[in-house]
């Protein structure tokens, strides 16, 4: 399948969404337009990324990635993870619960249960049943995948708490949404909901308070 969640596919779908929706005009007006998002070819060292990326910040998150990347070697290959220690992998950053994780994903990919690759000529609830059967993987976690590597356009991730609290600003809520409120104000953006995501994501970042 191909990607689709191009600069000008985000574009294109943020100027049809804000012909109808008088708060994303706003907000487009106040931030511009995000920028591509996208990985390249889905990898293990994505979902590597993902585990490094559960619960932090987006700065620690890329801090930590980093030195896991050098420790690995530029082709970042499984093995090259399994052969380093709890010490060791503790060292980089990680937390005792992701290295099991991250040791768990590693086999994985290794044992053919997991092929990253495959994963691009499913659709998407498939994909999610595939990811989160893995030890450590939650359906956020499946969602990341299918923006940020596979390029899906319709993958909105509402219990995602900085989309929660974009979504609280841009729409101008009362309360920061829970899942339920994010995905029911975003059925409106169907089939864009993957460009909302990325914008909303852009949108709370970038914002001036008040």
């Amino acid at each position: 399948m191909e990607f689709e969640l191009t600069r000008r596919h985000i574009v294109s779908a943020l100027d049809h969404i804000a012909a109808k929706d008088k708060h994303v005009a706003t907000a487009l007006e106040q931030v511009g337009y995000p920028a591509e998002r996208r990985l390249g070819e889905p990898s293990y060292a994505h979902f590597l990324r993902i585990i490094v990326g559960q619960q932090l910040s987006v700065k620690a998150a890329a801090t930590i990635f980093g030195r896991v990347e050098a420790a690995l070697g530029e082709d970042c290959q499984p093995e090259r993870l399994l052969a380093l220690s709890d010490t060791d992998l503790r060292a980089l950053g990680l937390s005792h619960q992701k290295i099991g994780y991250a040791r768990g994903l590693s086999s994985a990919v290794l044992e053919g249960r997991l092929r990253p690759t495959a994963l691009a000529e499913l659709p998407d609830d498939a994909v999610i049943e595939k990811i989160t059967a893995l030890k450590g993987f939650g359906r956020w976690s499946a969602e990341m995948f299918l923006l940020f590597s596979l390029g899906r356009p319709d993958v909105w991730p509402a219990d995602d708490l900085a989309i929660q609290a974009g979504l609280h600003r841009l729409k101008n809520m009362r309360a920061r949404p829970d899942r339920k409120r994010a995905d029911t104000v975003a059925r409106r953006w169907r089939p864009y909901r993957g460009a909302m995501a990325i914008f909303v994501w852009h949108y709370y970042s970038n914002a001036p308070l008040g």
